[in-house]
């Protein structure tokens, strides 16, 4: 796969390990790099990685605790039993805990038929099968080209929707959007509604309302049928497949049903956060943290970022461009101790 964005979404708060810089240093240009390949942009990061210095430790936490033991305001329990204590916490989970599955397609599709885009990783496993995909926008036709070129027997797609003509996003816009709120936290809670909802409509028609050209190629396999404006209306489990009836009347014979129905947050789905003390205490509406202008939630020194801040700072915070300006607000707030409301 390839990304989206630009050499301009890179990680680097001080300008230095930025992609471009990384670029130049393999000899690579940046018309060589687009759209940027995803394996690219993983080396990169390593190079991110390196060259700060930064040594990740390859244990997942397993349960968060609010303790008052001197300096410490939290102690997290790791799954191999070691601890960790510290001052703030920065919740950067991304995505993963917050994938949505429609509950009225979970109760009527078996669960051995039934994944979501965030965990059904290997196309290579649908090699020979019969898929159908639920959802119609990038992520979809994604999927769609990968299990293709994986050898997939026959992929469909139902969407409610039309289908987004395939175009190239404009990005150009949103790095300076973003970037205003290290300087001014608190300004997109200020402009009217109007003003919020427009930067939000400018981001859902560049990035829902298009597809990537790069796909059509992907794309042209007489094994791939797309019904827009439908969905599943009834699926009968049989033995040799699950019989897919959609709301224009076609009947499908699948395999398997791919749900690339997005995601939702929901703090309360955080393992770690729900095995520990802190369950509960973190304010929330709508599933999404109550956040502060530093990203701060309900609890002195807990602060989340990407996905999980979109609902208080807005759509751009679910994507990588975030990263530098969610950087700058956090470490702000802990080097000046602000840490009350």
């Amino acid at each position: 796969m390839f990304l989206r964005s630009g050499p301009d979404w890179h990680l680097d708060t001080a300008g230095v390990h930025t992609i471009d810089a990384f670029l130049a240093e393999r000899g690579i240009t940046a018309a060589d790099a687009t759209p940027l390949p995803r394996d690219l942009y993983v080396e990169y990061v390593e190079w991110f990685r390196r060259g700060n210095g930064i040594e990740p430790i390859p244990v997942s936490v397993a349960r968060l605790d609010r303790v008052s033991s001197g300096a410490a305001r939290f102690l997290a329990t790791c799954e191999n039993g070691d601890t960790i204590a510290a001052a703030s916490v920065a919740l950067a989970v991304g995505f993963h805990y917050f994938r949505h599955s429609p509950p009225a397609l979970t109760a009527m599709i078996p669960p051995a038929r039934l994944a979501h885009t965030c965990d059904c990783v290997d196309a290579s496993a649908m090699r020979g099968r019969r898929c159908l995909i639920v959802g119609g926008r990038q992520s979809a036709f994604e999927w769609a080209a990968l299990l293709l070129e994986a050898g997939a027997a026959a992929v469909h797609m139902t969407y409610r929707h039309d289908t987004p003509r395939f175009a190239e996003s404009d990005w150009s816009w949103v790095p300076a959007v973003v970037e205003r709120f290290a300087a001014d936290p608190g300004w997109h809670r200020r402009i009217s509604t109007v003003e919020r909802d427009g930067y939000n409509r400018r981001l859902w028609e560049e990035g829902r309302l298009k597809l990537e050209p790069w796909l059509v190629p992907r794309l042209a396999s007489p094994a791939l049928t797309t019904w827009p404006g439908t969905e599943i209306a009834r699926a009968v489990d049989r033995p040799d497949g699950l019989d897919v009836t959609l709301t224009s009347g076609a009947t499908l014979a699948v395999d398997q049903v791919v749900l690339a129905t997005g995601y939702k947050v929901d703090m309360s789905r955080i393992p770690f956060l729900a095995s520990g003390n802190l369950a509960g205490e973190v304010a929330t509406r709508h599933g999404s943290p109550l956040l502060d202008d530093r990203l701060q939630t309900s609890v002195p020194g807990l602060f989340a970022t990407s996905f999980a801040a979109t609902q208080e700072f807005g759509s751009f915070f679910g994507f990588t461009v975030s990263a530098r300006t969610a950087a700058l607000l956090v470490a702000g707030a802990v080097a000046g101790r602000a840490l009350t409301r």
